[in-house]
């Protein structure tokens, strides 16, 4: 019985420590601005995560609504953390 007790928790400590790798955002920059061909204006950022990768993000209606990837439409959140942290899980 103490050993399933040992085994539940090292199993439950390891879970947690996957969460707390988990990437995060580290710099958000401007790249760009255009005009889709439907004529709705975007901006391009870059999110730079801690493990060292650089994802996109593209900011519609006057950066009011933030989505993950380049001109993408998916994924997206009303605010920039959000989005950025969604971007580098």
């Amino acid at each position: 019985m103490k050993k399933l007790s040992q085994v539940a928790m090292a199993t439950a400590l390891f879970t947690l420590s996957l969460g707390a790798a988990a990437a995060k955002p580290t710099s958000i920059t401007f790249e760009s601005e255009g005009t889709n061909p439907e004529g709705k204006a975007y901006a391009l950022y870059s999110v730079k995560c801690s493990n060292g990768e650089t994802q996109p993000l593209t900011a519609w209606d006057n950066r009011k609504t933030w989505c993950v990837g380049k001109l993408s439409n998916e994924g997206c959140s009303k605010k920039q953390i959000r989005a950025a942290k969604d971007a580098c899980k």
